[in-house]
């Protein structure tokens, strides 16, 4: 990010103080995907031990794979409900030093910069496992180097990571999973700016 000479600005850190001190209490984050560069945001301006929850496609690729699977990443298999259920017990393992997990609920980049729906999977981690759902907001990583421009030159813009305020579980099956997803997207809608 300093080698890209980016402005980076982070918004409501002060919402990680009720997770604990450094915000040591685990949590589900999930953010906008808005391109390449919310990667490097989130890992390096967070400041929370985070676990990235990957599909499980990016686990054949060369070093990437095996790196993250040694750095403690969690690789999601949709394949039955059995295995799905093993990525809770993982994911669920992962999290017992008080790390969190990192989500993009969208599935992938956009394509136009505008916010996606979001699928479940997070939301149902998070129901399962009774964790608190922390949204973030990410700005300009879209105008850096958006889907449509990887491999080319990026383009200088300011980044800005909003957090928001963690949405705890108030109880545990479908319609807590449907609030959890619900306020989420509310709350990282109405910290983007409006594109025009």
């Amino acid at each position: 990010m300093r080698a890209s000479l980016l402005k980076v600005t982070v918004e409501g850190r002060e919402n990680l103080s009720s997770l604990g001190e450094k915000g040591k209490t685990s949590c589900v984050f999930v953010a906008n995907h808005q391109g390449a560069y919310d990667i490097f945001l989130i890992c390096g301006y967070l400041g929370v031990e985070i676990r990235w929850m990957l599909k499980k496609e990016l686990e054949k690729i060369p070093f990437l794979g095996i790196g993250c699977r040694h750095a403690g990443y969690i690789y999601v298999d949709k394949s039955s409900r059995a295995a799905v259920r093993d990525t809770y017990k993982g994911a669920e393992e992962a999290l017992k030093d008080g790390a969190s997990v990192m989500v993009f609920p969208e599935g992938a980049r956009t394509h136009d910069g505008k916010m996606q729906p979001f699928r479940r999977g997070a939301f149902t981690l998070a129901d399962e496992l009774q964790l608190p759902v922390v949204p973030l907001t990410i700005n300009g990583s879209f105008d850096v180097l958006p889907r449509m421009n990887d491999g080319k030159f990026i383009k200088r813009h300011p980044l800005r990571l909003t957090i928001h305020k963690p949405i705890y579980p108030l109880s545990q099956g479908h319609e807590n999973i449907e609030r959890l997803k619900k306020e989420s997207y509310e709350a990282i809608g109405r910290g983007l700016e409006v594109r025009g």
